[in-house]
């Protein structure tokens, strides 16, 4: 969804960052939902992307970017609060794969889930959990063997405006998809 936007706007990765940084928190008002995904669940409601709030204030490339990144993490913490109505407590939050290695990303996450996220160095988390069990594997020990991957703690104020306005745009678009008939 973020490499979709930055093509979208003709620009690299570093520069997407630089742009969604330099927008104010929440884009004054303008919402990107990032339905552009084939998930099932997105494809059974016809749904697509969204950019709501759209005016001529925020209709510049820096707005859409930073849009783009909310968007992202409060789809990410909508997630985690529906695991968490099921019972789910978790203990951090860990940001991984490619947007983990983007700096707009690192510093707006805390914000929109307002708590800490760690970042861990190792840009190979997968290769390195295998790793582990095979050698938990090896070891045939009742629990795993001591990994150390150094991590970075992000911090930043909760903003909850962003996931209020996120959810409000959420909301709207499916109860007008869901009584949309074609």
């Amino acid at each position: 969804m973020l490499d979709a936007t930055a093509h979208m706007l003709g620009v690299g990765h570093g520069e997407f960052s630089r742009l969604a940084l330099s927008a104010p928190p929440g884009s004054d008002g303008l919402v990107l939902l990032p339905y552009f995904e084939k998930a099932a669940n997105v494809a059974q409601l016809r749904a697509s992307g969204v950019v709501h709030g759209l005016t001529e204030a925020n209709a510049t490339p820096a707005h859409i970017a930073r849009a783009a990144v909310e968007g992202v993490l409060c789809s990410l913490a909508g997630s985690l609060e529906a695991l968490m109505l099921h019972g789910a407590r978790p203990e951090r939050l860990l940001l991984v794969g490619g947007a983990a290695r983007s700096e707009a990303v690192r510093k707006i996450a805390p914000t929109v889930f307002g708590q800490p996220v760690v970042v861990l160095a190792s840009e190979e988390l997968g290769a390195c959990g295998a790793a582990r069990q095979a050698a938990w594997t090896l070891t045939s020990t009742p629990e795993p063997p001591a990994w150390q991957t150094a991590a970075q703690v992000l911090r930043g104020e909760a903003i909850p405006s962003i996931r209020a306005r996120f959810a409000d745009a959420r909301s709207r678009f499916l109860r007008w998809n869901a009584t949309d008939r074609f």
